[in-house]
């Protein structure tokens, strides 16, 4: 198949990873991206070991690591600062021979895509309207008047995915329960083990902190709340300050150091996970097939987890349709099981009721580390082949 023509619709972290996947293994791609430009936008973002597993077959791991940071704990705490959980990534590092926890920016992490791919495979500009699949190809249709034949359709798309909403239109977003603000600041505060991760779980809020390269920190905070509510939309850090004002240093420290203009708001949403991928020429990857929420850690993940898996599929079959088809049955157990099991958790940790709140926080503390082993373990032996 590598005279035929792929097109990912979606320059997004999957679409650019896909990208590179499919050049590195002699197809033709293109990327089309909606936006005019891609600008380094967004905040921090972790990778587990299923994606630096991932990357490394496709060869930028190298470029990857060089440029975030190795985490070597994530701790769990309650809004006093009490430690409920801890987990040694640094050990499971080890034992599983794969960086565990790994944080990066997410225009870093874009940038080294950028310069992976090929020149002149990405177009910006390009927002999708309409597709015609027929038995001979494909037609996009774009935005600007512009239409161009294909004989594949990659969907990388994101969670409001115009492909996906065609092809499958009962599909549905669901809204969390909480909203959330994010920010990436440029001077960690000294009270900060550089080294650690660790979410706060409140009454009906969190607050998490990721240390990054070169001194840099990622935080977000999530409070529960109707969705879009203008109020929240418009907090500043002032506000922020005040809901947050119970909990433990160094959050308060984190939060001055931030500008509100600095801020990124939006409401946590997933897409109900879907039974299907595969349409003929035509395949959804990454959130367009299976978008998460933050809880895990694992949006970027599986995305990164797709690129290898689907571009591998492509390269053994022999038609893309079958390939397709395939990427669909190796993917749809295990994302869905992500994706359940993420919103699981997000549940549990925005709990308001105090005494759920306390037995949560006593069974937190009771588990034993082979709980977290064992989805680490889970998440690592990943098939990508």
């Amino acid at each position: 198949m590598t005279n035929k023509q792929f097109a990912i619709v979606g320059g997004g972290i999957g679409g650019l990873t896909l990208g590179i996947a499919l050049q590195r293994k002699g197809f033709n791609v293109t990327i089309f991206e909606a936006a005019p430009t891609l600008k380094p936008l967004g905040a921090g973002l972790t990778l587990a070991g299923n994606a630096v597993k991932a990357l490394i077959e496709i060869g930028i791991a190298d470029q990857v690591l060089q440029t975030g940071k190795v985490l070597e704990a994530l701790l769990i705490k309650d809004e006093k600062g009490n430690i409920l959980t801890q987990t040694n990534a640094e050990a499971l590092s080890r034992k599983f021979g794969i960086i565990n926890s790994f944080s990066i920016h997410r225009g870093d992490l874009q940038a080294i895509l950028l310069r992976e791919l090929t020149p002149g495979t990405l177009i910006t500009g390009k927002r999708l309207l309409d597709f015609n699949q027929t038995s001979s190809g494909i037609t996009l249709s774009f935005e600007d008047g512009t239409s161009v034949s294909t004989d594949y359709l990659i969907a990388c798309d994101g969670i409001h995915s115009p492909v996906r909403k065609k092809l499958i239109p009962q599909a549905k977003t669901r809204y969390s329960g909480y909203t959330c603000w994010r920010a990436v600041i440029d001077e960690l505060p000294s009270s900060i083990n550089a080294s650690e991760t660790s979410e706060t779980w409140g009454k009906g809020s969190r607050f998490d902190i990721v240390p990054l390269a070169h001194n840099k920190l990622y935080w977000f905070a999530c409070v529960n709340a109707a969705q879009n509510d203008p109020a929240l939309r418009s907090y500043k850090i002032p506000d922020l300050l005040t809901y947050f004002g119970n909990y433990h240093r160094p959050v308060s420290d984190i939060l001055k150091k931030t500008q509100s203009e600095q801020l990124i708001w939006s409401d946590i949403i997933d897409l109900k996970p879907i039974k299907k991928f595969a349409f003929g020429k035509i395949v959804l990857a990454g959130d367009a097939a299976h978008a998460t929420t933050p809880n895990m850690g694992q949006g970027a993940c599986m995305a990164i987890e797709d690129a290898v898996v689907l571009t591998n599929c492509i390269e053994e079959y022999s038609t893309a349709e079958e390939a397709f088809q395939k990427f669909e049955e190796k993917r749809i157990t295990r994302t869905t099981k992500i994706v359940n099991d993420s919103w699981v958790i997000g549940k549990v940790a925005q709990l308001e009721n105090s005494l759920l709140m306390a037995l949560r926080n006593t069974a937190i503390r009771l588990t034993p580390p082979s709980v977290s082993e064992k989805q680490v373990k889970f998440l690592v032996d990943v098939s990508l082949s």
